[in-house]
């Protein structure tokens, strides 16, 4: 089952007047890198979202941006009103003149004057926003099967392409050979004293090195080894990555021994199929 490393997912609720939004992100990449931002109010839970994101995300660039907006005013600010009075006393006692707003001014700035009621995270709010991360990355793994989807398609495409004009090499493989004999044959006649053992011997190691069975056969199993593991195994690009080089492998072989003008035609367009197929495999999982 194929699945993509580029994915979004979003989601949001709201928990005692405050909105969480949460978004995530993600693109191509060799192992598992997060970039997160998270409100201050939820730094100290940053941990256990990065330990979900990575159990379940398992590789890419991943970007996380979690939003908090307050939906509700609240009235955590609480104003020392006797503090501050006994502030203002004692700045008018050392200095007798002024308006009274001055020494206001200067009171409210003295230490204590205004203070903010701790609110601290409780367990209930940190339930809501691990709930909302899973459904984030809910989401984030529905788009990602989707675009798996049609990565299995375009991939599964280009392998069936490589693999019917490897069929079509076939015709052409013999003509090459009897082509070979007939120069060769031809060159034979123009000389004198020629030994004609010698002569079929070299021809024989001649043609044994322009044999293409073996590779043919490999990369017919390469082909079809890449189709089995993208149908049937998770977590399979790297796996994919490597099939995908040794695919790559026996068509150079093939394309330095082809030796025909056809034959290179053909190989050309696997190389085609194949830099697509390299591409493609770079995304999946």
């Amino acid at each position: 089952m194929i699945l993509s490393m580029t994915g979004f997912g979003r989601a949001e609720d709201v928990f005692e007047g405050k909105k969480i939004t949460i978004d995530i992100k993600s693109l191509n990449s060799k192992s598992f890198d997060l970039n997160i931002k998270i409100p201050l109010r939820y730094k100290e839970k940053e941990f256990e979202i990065r330990k979900i994101l990575n159990d379940r995300i398992i590789r890419g660039k991943v970007d996380c941006y979690v939003n908090l907006e307050n939906l509700e005013e609240s009235n955590d600010v609480k104003i020392n009103k006797n503090l501050i009075d006994s502030y203002i006393n004692e700045l008018k006692n050392i200095a007798s003149d002024g308006p009274d707003f001055e020494y206001l001014k200067m009171a409210v700035r003295l230490p204590d004057a205004i203070t903010s009621r701790p609110d601290e995270l409780t367990e209930g709010e940190w339930e809501a926003l691990a709930k909302i991360v899973n459904t984030a990355v809910d989401r984030f793994e529905e788009f990602r099967k989707t675009e798996g989807g049609i990565l299995h398609e375009e991939l599964n495409r280009n392998i069936e392409n490589i693999d019917k004009y490897l069929s079509e090499v076939i015709p052409f493989e013999e003509e090459r050979i009897v082509s070979v004999k007939e120069r060769y044959q031809k060159s034979l006649k123009e000389f004198e004293n020629v030994d004609e053992t010698r002569f079929y011997q070299e021809m024989a190691y001649f043609t044994e090195k322009l044999d293409i069975s073996e590779e043919k056969v490999r990369l017919a199993q390469h082909l079809k080894y890449y189709k089995e593991v993208m149908d049937n195994e998770s977590f399979n690009g790297k796996k994919l990555g490597f099939i995908s080089q040794e695919i790559g492998r026996e068509i150079n072989t093939l394309g330095s021994k082809a030796n025909h003008a056809e034959i290179q035609k053909l190989v050309v367009m696997m190389k085609d199929d194949l830099e697509k197929i390299k591409e493609q495999t770079l995304n999946v999982l």
